[in-house]
């Protein structure tokens, strides 16, 4: 298994603009969310921001930050 990429550092002197940062999604229970592989669901439990359990009715799974293939509704 391979190490994902690491960031590379911005330095003040690049002639080049730094690479925007994009905010890390929020949820709450009671969101319904869609995921690109598991469908429509409903977030029902929040692990400090390191994961969320969601409700996709066939079945509960546990979704990893930074929650790529998921978004709220």
């Amino acid at each position: 298994m391979t190490k994902p990429a690491a960031r590379k550092r911005h330095l003040p002197t690049s002639p080049f603009k730094a690479p925007a940062t994009l905010p890390l999604k929020q949820f709450v229970v009671g969101d319904r969310v869609t995921h690109d592989v598991y469908g429509l669901g409903r977030v029902i439990g929040i692990e400090d921001g390191i994961a969320v359990l969601v409700d996709f009715a066939s079945a509960q799974e546990r979704i990893m930050s930074p929650y790529a293939k998921m978004s709220k509704l």
